[in-house]
């Protein structure tokens, strides 16, 4: 067994409480490899008890972290990044056993996670508010910036540890402390990156695992005080609704059903290698991935050929061998993908490329890259696919292109193909997103806010307005000295309604 199997092992039916791993006391569920469809592990659901106690802790361990000063909070937060880049290749390796994602994209996701906390470390101390000019003479009037206190971070199967990272970083760095309730398909991944925590205060940072019914508890818990959430939509509805009972802030990242759209000026090839990238990442388990294709029709046709080339060219296999597509994350997941092929085909699309299981591989949960011609109209353009599938539809325009773009009940992200500067301008000012992506797609930085409008959710991660989701203001007015003041009581005669 490698060391990152043995950790899996070890890790096995545990929590991280009160800064230590802790068998779990509730029932175990089995964690299965799907490229193999083998147990490497179990989950244990947490209980009530364990639940709260965490809680507990988290409350005791955010007192003492905001009585440190920020100079000691950055250094703790840039140990958190120094140990994550240190560990990348063991939790990548476990992180493609769990979730089946290539091992690149598992290297690269504990690399950028240690981006967010060196970036969150130094802009926290940047500042703690800020003074205003004062509304009464002599005095000092100011705003101060504070922790919300505890942190629930529910974080899905895809991007376990990314998601997690930017919102444990800014949450951290706000002076929080954080429970995170990991999807169950990736428990044991979550728990193997908690060892880069190792050194804060115990109880700062804890998991428990479980199902959505531990997400519930935690989120109702009138000793929590924040929620960020990444799921769907329905889901985060849930959420949404427990929290506003004690006016929690919320951040939601609920859905996406991103349009990519491809104009005449593109270089078609490489506007289809990046389509394809856009479309089949992580095995098109991304919430911006390209999901819906609106290509130019003077270049549908040639574009659509050099886009089922791509994706005939992707190696599909286990995560750890030289492939660039891994399984779906469970056998629920590839069913639904087959189910959405097989009623889009009942609509009349045309298939282009994929459509089925790879016949090489017997075990495992794997799909084809699949591309299909379809129509606007069909529902595999109205809903989050979340599978390797590229439907491409044709336009007549740029007008038709944007019009069919913002036709969805979501708007996270959004890309366009294109040489002509006057297009890329309208894209970015028409598109109903919270982001456009010209001609780079899929691209994230620290510094800039992620998220997006309508039913993806409310509240950005990343940038300055991630850290500000996780802190809260307070208006401070100082008098130096304790005097009368002409406002007081009792009012002048003269100051009453005249008789």
């Amino acid at each position: 067994m490698t060391e990152a199997e043995c950790k899996l092992s070890e890790l096995s039916g545990k929590h991280y409480l009160d800064g230590a791993y802790c068998l779990g006391q509730g029932v175990r569920h089995d964690v299965i490899d799907p490229a193999t469809e083998m147990v490497i592990g179990q989950y244990a659901q947490a209980t009530p008890g364990e639940i709260s106690h965490a809680v507990a802790v988290a409350n005791r361990a955010a007192r003492a972290w905001w009585a440190l000063s920020a100079p000691e909070r950055t250094q703790a937060l840039h140990e958190v990044a120094r140990k994550l880049i240190a560990g990348a290749a063991r939790l990548g390796e476990a992180l493609t056993r769990e979730m089946g994602k290539p091992y690149r994209e598992s290297h690269w996701e504990a690399g950028a996670g240690a981006s967010a906390f060196a970036y969150y470390a130094e802009l926290a101390r940047h500042d703690s508010g800020r003074v205003a000019a004062p509304a009464v003479a002599g005095q000092l009037q100011m705003v101060l910036k504070e922790p919300l206190g505890v942190v629930v971070s529910i974080v899905p199967y895809n991007f376990p540890c990314l998601l997690f990272a930017w919102q444990a970083a800014a949450a951290l760095a706000a002076g929080n402390a954080v429970i995170v309730k990991p999807s169950e398909l990736t428990s044991l991944s979550l728990l193997l990156m908690l060892e880069a925590f190792d050194h804060l205060p115990a109880g700062l940072v804890q998991l428990v695992c479980g199902d959505a019914e531990v997400g519930r508890q935690l989120v109702a818990d009138r000793d929590t005080h924040a929620v960020a959430f990444t799921g769907s939509v329905s889901a985060a509805q849930a959420v949404a609704r427990s929290a506003a009972e004690r006016f929690k802030p919320v951040l939601i990242e609920a859905s996406g059903n991103d349009p990519l759209i491809v104009m005449p000026s593109a270089d078609i090839r490489v506007a289809a290698r990046a389509a394809a990238f856009a479309a089949f990442l992580n095995c098109g388990q991304v919430c911006t991935s390209a999901e819906r294709l609106y290509v130019h029709e003077a270049v549908y046709d040639e574009f659509v050929e050099a886009l089922v080339y791509e994706a005939r060219q992707l190696r599909v296999g286990h995560g750890l061998g030289k492939v660039d597509l891994g399984p779906m994350v469970s056998r629920r997941e590839r069913d639904r993908v087959e189910s959405v092929v097989a009623h889009a085909l009942e609509q009349g699309a045309r298939l282009r490329c994929g459509g089925h299981r790879p016949p090489r591989l017997e075990r495992g949960w794997f799909y084809l890259p699949t591309v299909l011609e379809v129509t606007h109209e069909m529902d595999i353009m109205h809903a989050e696919i979340f599978g390797p599938l590229a439907p491409v539809c044709k336009v007549a325009s740029l007008d038709e292109a944007i019009r069919l773009a913002n036709d969805s009940e979501f708007g996270l992200g959004a890309n366009i193909f294109t040489r002509d500067l006057s297009e890329a301008m309208r894209a970015i000012g028409e598109i109903e997103s919270g982001i456009v992506w010209v001609n780079t797609p899929l691209n994230d930085n620290d510094a800039i806010p992620f998220g997006g409008r309508k039913l993806t959710g409310s509240g950005r991660e990343l940038g300055g307005e991630g850290l500000e989701q996780f802190r809260q203001s307070k208006m401070v007015m100082i008098s130096p000295d304790l005097a009368d003041d002409p406002e007081w009581f009792p009012y002048p005669d003269q100051d009453a309604f005249p008789s």
